[in-house]
């Protein structure tokens, strides 16, 4: 019996995050009695509300369920990393002795006795598990997900297998913060990248690599390994013997074995064939644009190769694909002008973003919003930040989203502002954006950039852009 359900009651600090909701809804489908704490309310825990989810925003003893007080040996507690230090629900929880988890360590013992597929990476893994529980349950495949954003296609960040036992796989977001995918031991691993991230945890490039490494090693006997050339070449290196190693990239002269011949973006599609060991797929549509989704939904069609697609279903279930909420989302799209919503936060990814709205909006003006997140990565990453900017012709930047952090001296959006080269630049409010927006019309295509709550500026500016291009309400 996996030792989870041995508690008919689960409790969540935190329970809206996106991987924590996800946890919380598994529990809530499979007979638990669930609730939770959160800071603010937020769309997601209106859903989980909605769905019978018991929630408060206050930290207060008292504000936990009966149950939960009353039941300390039946309750699981289910901890997120972005709970300070000081909370007061936490203390109390812990001094009563309640068995308290890391959702990581949770995630690991649903999946544990479970093929599972994990999906890793500093980049992209949100969107490439996504792709592959879309390609699998579009195919008929029967498997479970637990993803970190709302899929499009499934309308949840969970999918829920229909056989009881253990025999479906299971589809995870495996996350390299705080070492969190350590607990998962895939049949198959997806590595989108390797690149320096949370060097607050990190210390450093290395240590971060090294973290992959051990992911890498965990992989089961007969496995495979699918991950991204640009990738550091040790991590490869560290997939047990009898391990597939399969590494993929956009064309064949970076060496690859997985690769995209014939790529052709068309309106806002890209066209593409798939060539690799697992076979020959010509013809696929990728309706999500963007070079780099064209790379993930590489690594996501060579696991459903992996699972058994054949050629014309997995044509099909790539065509269907419809992406993640706030990847690449298209917001207002008109002949002449687009807002796209997108989640980057790292300059890697604002570059790859960038790089494809310049590509699908070629000669216009092209306005970007970006919030930071996180102040000790603008620390780490501000040349970054600054360079991939730059390739906007007028870039806003909010202030830092703090996250799970206290402010760092000197740590500002002013400087990644000093060094941003775009013809314009600011820094403003979100009230300054929503006035400027009103009025100001110097621009073809906008662009709201960042994993903080810079979100909360989509439907009003939805709104703003849809009357003036559209001539109607959104």
């Amino acid at each position: 019996m996996n030792p989870v359900a041995a508690f008919p009651y689960v409790y969540f600090l935190g329970i809206g995050g996106i991987g924590m909701s996800a946890l919380a809804r598994w529990f809530k489908a499979n007979g638990h009695q669930v609730s939770g704490y959160d800071k603010t309310p937020t769309p997601l825990t209106e859903a989980l509300t909605a769905e019978g989810i018991l929630i408060h925003y206050d930290d207060a003893v008292s504000s936990l369920p009966a149950v939960v007080r009353e039941n300390r040996a039946q309750t699981l507690v289910v901890l997120t990393p972005a709970i300070p230090k000081d909370h007061q629900e936490w203390a109390w929880l812990r001094e009563q002795g309640y068995d308290i988890r890391k959702r990581s360590q949770v995630l690991g013992l649903l999946t544990a006795g479970r093929p599972t597929i994990a999906v890793a990476g500093t980049h992209g893994k949100t969107t490439t598990s996504s792709m592959v529980a879309h390609l699998l349950h579009h195919a008929g495949v029967d498997c479970a997900a637990f993803l970190g954003g709302i899929s499009v296609n499934l309308g949840s960040n969970l999918l829920l297998p229909r056989a009881t036992d253990t025999s479906a796989p299971v589809v995870v977001e495996a996350d390299e913060y705080d070492r969190s995918f350590l607990t998962l031991h895939p049949t198959v691993a997806i590595v989108t990248s390797t690149d320096a991230d949370h060097l607050d945890i990190y210390g450093d490039k290395e240590a971060l690599v090294e973290s992959f490494r051990q992911f890498v090693g965990q992989i089961q006997p007969g496995g495979t390994l699918i991950i991204n050339h640009t990738a550091d070449p040790s991590v490869a290196d560290a997939a047990p013997v009898g391990v597939s190693v399969i590494r993929y990239g956009l064309t064949p002269e970076e060496g690859p074995e997985l690769w995209a011949a014939n790529i052709t973006a068309q309106g806002h599609q890209f066209h593409f064939d798939l060539h690799g060991p697992t076979g020959t797929v010509t013809g696929l549509q990728l309706a999500v644009p963007g070079f780099h989704n064209v790379e993930n939904m590489l690594a996501a069609t060579c696991v459903a190769q992996l699972e058994g697609v054949q050629p014309d279903v997995l044509r099909e279930a790539v065509a269907a694909y419809r992406g993640v909420k706030r990847r690449f989302e298209f917001v207002v799209t008109t002949p002449e002008h687009g807002y796209v919503d997108d989640y980057a936060h790292h300059p890697r990814e604002i570059e790859a973003f960038l790089r494809s709205m310049r590509a699908l909006y070629p000669g216009k003006t092209l306005r970007v919003i970006f919030q930071p997140h996180l102040f000790t990565r603008t620390r780490d990453f501000v040349d970054g930040f600054a360079e991939s900017l730059s390739l906007a012709d007028e870039v806003v930047l909010l202030d830092i989203y703090p996250a799970r952090e206290l402010p760092l001296p000197g740590v500002t959006s002013e400087m990644i502002l000093s060094r941003i080269t775009a013809p314009r630049k600011s820094l403003q409010t979100k009230e300054q954006v929503l006035a400027a927006a009103e009025v100001d019309n110097d621009f073809d295509v906008l662009a709201t950039v960042g994993a903080g709550d810079i979100d909360q500026l989509v439907p009003r500016l939805k709104n703003i852009l849809n009357i003036r291009w559209n001539g109607v309400e959104a």
